[in-house]
Formats: C-alpha cells, structure tokens, sequence
C-alpha cells in the first residue's frame, strides 16, 4: 500500500504505528472514521478532553500577554481547571516554569517544525520552546492527566524522541543560524496535577544518532509495507481503547475510563496541514 502524495509523519502517527500497525493504516492512510466510544463513560472522557485542550489554551494566552487575573475569571467556575491554572501560576513565578518569564528569555507557544526523512517529512508540534541567552533550547510539553507516568514509560513514547530529534534539525534558526549541538536541548514534561514533579531528558549527540537510525528506519519501513491489510497489535489490552475494535473483532464494549491515562489518547482526527512556503526549507 503506497502512502499518499504529501504524507506528513508526527510523533502521534508513528505512536500509532509502533502500537498498532492496523490502527495507523486505518486512521492515517484510509482515514477511516468508525463510530464507536473510545471510553466510558462516554461524556466524561469527552469532558477530559475538552479540558486538556482549554488548558492549553490559556496557557497560551497568557505565555502571549492575556493579564493571569483575566484568565482566572474565566475558569474560577471550574475547579479542575481552577487548580491547574493556580498550580501553573504557582510555578511560572516561583517553581520549574520560572524560567520562562526570566531576562532575556525568548518562547514560542504552539509552534510547529519540520525536517525531511526518507523522503517524508517528519513535523512536530510544541506546546512551548524557550530559548534561553546562553542557546540553551527548552521544549516544554503540558500534560493534565490525573495520575504521574513512570520515567521508563515517557522514555519510551515516540514524543520524547521525535521533538528534540526535529528541534536539532531546525532549530538553528532559534539561535541566529548557528549550528545547533543536540546537547543544547533539554525537554521536559509539566503536570498540572503534580506541577512540583515534572519530567527532564537531556539530549545529545548520541541521542540524536540513536533516534536518527530508528526514526529513519521505521519510517522507511512504513514505506515500503505493500500488505494490504495490516497487522494488528497481539497486545490485546491496547484494543480496548482504540475506536476501530469491533471492526477488528476485537471486541464492542469500551475500556473503563479510570484505566485510561490522559497521555494515551490520540490527538484529534483533523489532518496537520503546512504551508512551507511560510516557514522556509530546513536543511537535514
């Protein structure tokens, strides 16, 4: 099966490839919309979802001058997003986040990159990236699930590979078009449940190698897939939250919502469209 002129690679897809060969097939390549639950019960997980993306939202207004006394009357009904933004205010002026808002500071909310790979590009979306006087990139990702991951499990998602990976081939731009050393780069994962508790990888020059030769080879792998049907993950548990398992036979009935981390939905279905006329070629 030959991917579609254009296809554009993200950590979310290749998540969705490394977990379940079927599911990227289904989602990313057919754009198949299936019309079943991914949790229950049904209105809370939407209701999880609506405020992880709010979150989001008002972090970035603020981090572009929105006065933090405006954003708070706005979410004081709520008091799930109450704490989040109060644990966020906390520690933007007295905590991990402090050095965003620090002299000479440089950040950058929601902005996207991208690098050719295989002949495919390879994007990725960050929440913030804070450049610091010294070079020093920072790529902060928010994450509002209730519970904290284990250090192991985020080492492992695609994510914390993909971002720095991208962010060495085109962050030199940051940087007044230095070359840009891969042990520059630093990211980490904020909480908003346990803001004192957040998640830090370095990175270097062999991370970089490391992630260069995995990321070059699965992507050329997908490429080359020709089956027309694609295998479905033996991990079994993974179905329970994916919304095409009753088309695999996998089962009807959706996973309980007290069993599914924040961390493990995908991102909306919408495609991730650039105009790279606007952002300029970054050489890889």
């Amino acid at each position: 099966m030959t991917l579609p002129e254009g296809f554009l690679f993200s950590q979310s897809n290749l998540q969705d490839y490394v977990d379940c060969q079927r599911r990227f097939q289904l989602r990313h390549i057919l754009h198949l919309a299936w019309p079943a639950v991914e949790a229950e019960p049904y209105l809370e997980n939407e209701r999880i979802i609506d405020q992880g993306a709010k979150f989001h939202n008002i972090v970035r207004q603020y981090l572009i001058g929105v006065p933090d006394t405006q954003i708070s009357q706005t979410v004081s009904s709520d008091e799930n997003m109450d704490l989040w933004w109060s644990n966020f205010l906390h520690s933007i002026k007295d905590g991990i986040l402090e050095m965003i808002i620090e002299s000479g500071i440089q950040h950058f909310e929601e902005i996207t990159l991208s690098v050719p790979v295989e002949n495919f590009r390879l994007i990725a979306k960050y929440d913030l990236l804070v450049i610091r006087p010294d070079s020093k990139l920072i790529i902060i990702d928010w994450k509002t699930a209730q519970n904290h991951p284990k250090r192991k499990w985020l080492a492992n998602r695609l994510q914390t590979h993909v971002y720095p990976f991208v962010l060495t081939g085109a962050g030199s731009w940051f940087i007044g078009g230095n070359p840009l050393d891969p042990s520059q780069i630093e990211m980490i994962y904020w909480f908003t449940n346990q803001p004192e508790q957040p998640v830090r990888f370095p990175y270097d020059q062999s991370n970089y190698q490391e992630d260069s030769r995995y990321i070059g080879n699965l992507i050329s792998t997908i490429n080359q897939k020709s089956e027309p049907i694609f295998p479905l993950t033996i991990d079994i548990k993974r179905c329970l939250f994916c919304t095409y398992r009753s088309l695999c036979n996998r089962g009807v009935k959706p996973g309980d919502l007290q069993h599914l981390e924040e961390w493990l939905e995908p991102e909306p279905a919408e495609e991730v469209t650039i105009d790279f006329d606007q952002i300029g070629e970054i050489e890889f």
